[in-house]
């Protein structure tokens, strides 16, 4: 059996609705088509599918990828995305590591090369080919749940290969500001990190600047490079979001929603909020509650 048709079978027979899995990080996943797009809010994190395909839209950007190959995330981002080649009734299949920076930052201090200057073009996503030799790795680490005694020891030791080999093949540029601490990512996601806690709150980009300790101009620069958006356009969709969960998990009055999420005005609550999700607040929120 070669690796995607092994690495099909252990999905299929491990993933869970939540997705999470018995070995810490690991995720795997059974999705059908949807004729409707997906919002959700990603972590750092690489994907390797087995089976169909996914197209995701980051700002204006758009990445796709199919079964053999793998998408990197390098931060917390607000993506759009849906199901692609999922023909015959067949549903994507997929795994996906959680990418943590202290094993990216040990992995990086012992790699064969220098370390690389600060660049400001890195953007947070990219896409390449799984290799035969990340592909083995990723097959051996969810063929663990086939044997709880050994992930103990055994996991550990894959999860850090599987990032080895990320770091030294096509996706090494981007993996690596994870683990750097003067990179513009680790910069750019102390901002992130903000914008997602306190979404409801005013926003100041010359405090935020300061925060990723840059001046105004150079970090709304390299935070557009990094997340494909605005900082007011990342904290506009990260409220969406919000409020999207909020009426789909405890209805209640749209305008409390609102404002609940940083909204003062329920019209352009319900106006931005139709442009991103193509329907007003509570009708989509109907209609989610209907086809879960």
């Amino acid at each position: 059996m070669d690796r995607l048709s092994e690495l099909r079978s252990l999905i299929a027979a491990h993933a869970r609705p939540d997705m999470r899995t018995p070995i810490d990080g690991l995720l795997l996943s059974v999705e059908a088509a949807s004729e409707t797009p997906d919002y959700s809010l990603t972590e750092p994190l690489v994907v390797v599918l087995a089976q169909g395909g996914k197209r995701l839209m980051l700002g204006d950007d758009v990445y796709e990828y199919r079964a053999g190959q793998c998408l990197v995330v390098t931060a917390d981002l607000p993506v759009a995305g849906h199901f692609i080649d999922t023909g015959d009734g067949l549903p994507s299949l997929g795994m996906a590591l959680v990418l943590r920076p202290a094993v990216v930052a040990e992995l990086v201090l012992q790699a064969p090369f220098a370390r690389a200057v600060r660049s400001p073009g890195s953007a947070a996503m990219s896409t390449a080919d799984a290799d035969a030799e990340l592909l083995d790795a990723v097959v051996r680490l969810v063929r663990l749940l086939e044997n709880p005694s050994d992930a103990t020891v055994l996991a550990p030791l894959i999860e850090r290969e599987i990032i080895w080999r990320l770091l030294t093949g096509p996706q090494g540029d981007t993996v690596r500001q994870i683990g750097m601490a003067d990179s513009n990512l680790t910069y750019v996601s102390r901002a992130i990190g903000w914008i997602r806690q306190n979404y409801a709150e005013p926003m100041r980009i010359e405090e935020l600047a300061q925060l990723a300790g840059m001046s105004p101009s150079t970090f709304h620069r390299h935070f557009r490079a990094v997340t494909a958006m605005s900082p007011l356009q990342f904290q506009k969709r990260i409220r969406l979001q919000e409020a999207r969960s909020m009426l789909v998990t405890a209805p209640g009055d749209i305008a409390r929603v609102g404002h609940r999420v940083g909204y003062d005005s329920p019209s352009e609550f319900t106006r931005e909020y139709r442009r991103l999700f193509g329907a007003p607040p509570g009708q989509d929120a109907l209609r989610l509650r209907q086809s879960a």
